[in-house]
């Protein structure tokens, strides 16, 4: 067995007796890893039933639906294997962002080869106990991962990390309390994406497909609209550079709409004895939180300060528009902070929200370490 010196890198706090130090492999009945399907063979992925998950969607949560779904061929074809509910994932690869990124699944799923999937034995770990612990120890694998932007953990160092590991029952009451926290957390979470999915439907039915417009030219009342606002659409089209548009619509950029403000190198405003302000990278984006984040003075232009309801989008590395929620902040570069004096939030937001798909393509095709945007 590995000391526990060799295995974490710091020794650990004082616990009760009744706890013990164990490592993750005792703690699991398996500590594996997935494995991706030929892309080769897009039938693979077209209709697939099973949840596949890859790091990028690891957000310290609870897992429910994938981007992706793998059909049974896939699983027969490659290294992919499915894994029950409870189980707990941590990215193995990726960046300082995604490395290290949780996930405790709610259904059966597969997962890509950069997922190391932790199978508790629930005869000595309590599943949500293993996925708190794993959180609590972030900055501590972080230390240990190897490499440059592209940063890894080994499979047999994360058999091998210890943990101070109570009772069962203890680690059940512990997890019971922390769960019910997070269960109405997922909730609200749940309900936002379904609120934003109707939005977003809206949005397409509105603006791409114009169909209240296409209603009234063809002489119907636009469906579930009341008067005021169907007498808002125009009753025809006109010809623009995008093609047929609503007669009297214009035809702008993303960047006549709004104004994308980049965020400043704030390591320049060191924190001092007075005020600080918590830097808000792609990291603290990307969880929608702040805590844990570093601070910088408050002696920044009052632009630069971010509050609650802020679009905010990151154009380098990680991509993401978000409407942030995580408190006051100071706006760090690789952000723009999305504003409008013009527009309503509304609508800038899921218009940039609408080509992030696009973005991400044009990111993606960077010959650099970490693809980004330009304005």
């Amino acid at each position: 067995m590995v000391s526990e010196a060799s295995t974490n890198p710091r020794p650990f706090r004082t616990a009760p007796d009744s706890w013990r130090v164990m490592q993750i492999e005792e703690l699991c009945e398996r500590v594996t890893s997935g494995g991706t399907p030929s892309r080769q063979r897009p039938e693979f992925y077209k209709n697939g039933v099973f949840n596949w998950f890859k790091t990028k969607e690891l957000k310290d949560c609870a897992l429910y639906d994938s981007e992706e779904r793998i059909t049974q061929d896939a699983l027969d074809s490659s290294s992919a294997k499915l894994f029950l509910p409870n189980t707990v994932l941590m990215a193995m690869y990726g960046d300082g962002i995604t490395i290290t990124s949780l996930g405790i699944l709610r259904r059966q799923a597969a997962t890509n080869q950069a997922c190391c999937a932790m199978i508790p034995n629930t005869a000595v770990c309590d599943p949500r106990f293993l996925f708190y612990s794993l959180l609590n120890h972030r900055e501590d694998f972080l230390r240990l991962a190897s490499g440059g932007a592209q940063r890894n953990l080994s499979g047999s160092l994360i058999r091998r990390f210890a943990l101070n590991t109570p009772p069962l029952a203890e680690q059940q009451a512990l997890s019971a309390v922390l769960g019910a926290l997070d269960d109405k957390i997922e909730l609200n979470r749940r309900m936002n994406e379904t609120l934003e999915a109707m939005a977003r439907a809206l949005f397409q039915s509105w603006f791409m497909d114009f169909d209240p417009v296409r209603a009234k030219l063809d002489g119907r009342q636009p469906a579930r609209l009341d008067k005021a606002t169907a007498a808002l659409f125009p009753k025809q089209f006109a010809e623009t550079a995008l093609g047929h548009t609503p007669q009297g619509w214009e035809v702008r950029s993303l960047d006549e709409i709004a104004n994308y403000l980049n965020g400043l190198a704030l390591q320049k405003y060191p924190p001092s004895d007075g005020p600080t302000l918590p830097v808000i990278k792609i990291a603290q984006l990307r969880k929608g939180s702040s805590v844990d984040a570093d601070r910088c003075n408050t002696d920044l232009p009052q632009a630069y300060v971010v509050q609650d309801g802020d679009v905010l989008f990151s154009w380098s590395g990680s991509l993401e528009v978000e409407l942030w929620c995580g408190g006051p902040g100071a706006l760090n570069q690789h952000l723009f902070k999305v504003t409008s004096t013009e527009f309503p939030k509304w609508f800038y937001y899921l218009w940039t929200l609408h080509h992030l798909d696009e973005f991400r393509l044009i990111a993606a095709g960077k010959a650099t370490t970490m693809g980004h945007i330009q304005r």
